[in-house]
């Protein structure tokens, strides 16, 4: 089963059912401490340096509770344990804990002026119910935290992170392990959400009832692609159309069409500027090359009958050349209902101008400057909520949709699915081109066999495969030799 991923309102809902059946709210803050301090000792034990010396931060609310029992439970393993805490909230589970921990810590103190050197911190500030900006008394709490040496703990969510879209508020814990409880949220793993959070661990603590209704799935690691069959050729593996290139932009139908065959693709074919056609044929002479400007209408009908799949729009660019080019394309790609077709970069340009329903075959994917002009927002609006913008670019145009980022989004046949892999070095011009190029290589020769976030896992991979080395300096061009090893890791 895959890895469910949920809204906050989903996890209180089904919190407050579990209280209604005459669970306590003690019983249950007590449960995420211990469980969280097992996790600890384990994470502590793999730690080079030793840990003796935990401060932990509490809150007002419930998730102070969980602090509160998690100092004691670690004061009895024979740490050092101090609290340093807000003035408490009023509910009877946290008045236990806290005089639960009364006992067992060395110092409790009431205030966050932490002077002295610990080993590690532990947050229990704020909960996933935070959904307003914190003011300026907690923002220096939250940055007082991360000045600290030391190990950094979140229990549930970093605090000052939304639970919900990933956006600090505006500053967040950066935690180097978060210890969430009952369910992944989904705040944890898109937007800023992994820049704060570190590793996930999850800390399953109560049954699911028949409704709890999840908001997405973490997209799953280990991929299976078929095996070739030992009689295949060229013409069993699909035929992947790379159209693009304007004069000025060469090199990105180049790094589609390289990607196209690293995932295995039989034939690619290029259709782009024919000033680009030396330069493709020089570095990738397995490329068959077609000049974009000598496509009539019958021409234009007739490629795309012979092949399977098509990424369309990378370098294609956005003057009146390229809009003549995409309005010649764009109606015929639609019309070819066998075809599996990406429509990336200046092509979702010119379709924020013309808004139409697309079909199931269609697989759009801008980062979040491409969904704002094709919602008519922002990038920032989109970044602050990502989940309702791939949601709000479906409704509008139909298709399968990813959006590009960290903690990549995919929505495809309903289902939402949040990429984990990628790392920050793939923040690099050309990325975009070598996915849109692995999708339709993919689609080409499985189609229904292999799911758009799955392509998108296999991109990342290849990524996290070259930022091995170390991320600063990737480019796109060391793409087809990471993206070769990892679809054949996939099978």
């Amino acid at each position: 089963m895959q890895q469910q991923v949920y809204h906050s309102r989903e996890i209180q809902a089904w919190e407050q059912r579990w209280f209604a059946q005459n669970n306590s709210a003690l019983g249950l803050m007590e449960q995420v401490a211990w469980q969280s301090h097992l996790h600890l000792l384990g994470y502590f034990a793999q730690q080079s340096k030793m840990i003796k010396r935990i401060a932990v931060w509490c809150g007002t609310g419930n998730n102070a509770g969980d602090g509160y029992f998690i100092a004691a439970y670690l004061a009895e393993q024979g740490y050092q344990v101090d609290i340093y805490a807000a003035e408490r909230g009023d509910s009877p589970a946290l008045q236990q804990a806290f005089l639960y921990a009364q006992d067992k810590v060395e110092n409790l103190y009431t205030h966050f002026n932490v002077a002295d050197h610990y080993d590690a911190h532990i947050d229990a500030l704020f909960g996933i119910g935070l959904n307003r900006e914190l003011n300026q008394d907690w923002q220096q709490v939250i940055q007082r935290f991360n000045h600290h040496a030391g190990l950094k703990v979140s229990v549930d969510i970093p605090s000052g992170l939304h639970a919900n879209t990933g956006q600090p508020l505006p500053c967040a814990i950066k935690a180097d392990l978060t210890l969430t409880a009952l369910g992944y949220k989904i705040g944890l793993f898109t937007g800023q959400g992994k820049e704060f959070s570190g590793q996930v661990e999850l800390l399953s603590l109560i049954p699911p009832d028949s409704q709890l209704n999840a908001l997405a799935q973490l997209s799953p690691t280990i991929i299976d692609l078929p095996p070739r069959q030992a009689f295949g050729h060229k013409g069993s593996y699909g035929h992947a159309l790379v159209i693009g290139g304007h004069a000025d932009m060469g090199g990105a139908v180049i790094m589609a069409a390289e990607a196209a065959f690293a995932v295995g693709a039989g034939k690619v074919t290029v259709v782009c500027h024919h000033r680009h056609h030396s330069a493709i044929l020089a570095r990738t002479p397995n490329v068959m090359v077609r000049d974009i400007e000598a496509f009539a209408a019958e021409k234009i009908n007739e490629i795309l009958q012979a092949v399977d799949a098509v990424c369309f729009g990378m370098g294609l660019g956005r003057d009146d050349w390229s809009r003549q080019i995409f309005q010649a394309w764009f109606k015929p790609l639609r019309q070819h209902t066998h075809l599996e077709v990406v429509l990336d970069a200046d092509a979702l340009w010119f379709l924020a101008e013309q808004p139409m329903q697309l079909s199931e075959q269609m697989y759009l994917t801008p980062h979040s400057g491409e969904a704002a002009r094709l919602l008519g927002c922002s990038s920032a609006e989109v970044e602050q909520d990502r989940v309702a913008a791939i949601q709000a670019l479906a409704a509008k145009f139909s298709g399968q949709w990813l959006l590009k980022g960290s903690g990549s989004l995919v929505l495809e046949k309903q289902q939402l699915w949040v990429c984990t892999a990628g790392n920050a070095g793939m923040g690099t011009g050309g990325m975009g081109d070598t996915l849109a190029g692995m999708i339709a290589g993919l689609k080409a020769q499985l189609h229904e066999q292999v799911a758009l976030h799955q392509v998108v896992t296999l991109h990342a991979q290849a990524g996290d495969l070259l930022a091995k080395q170390g991320m600063r300096g990737i480019q796109a061009s060391h793409m087809p030799q990471a993206v070769y090893q990892v679809v054949n890791a996939a099978q």
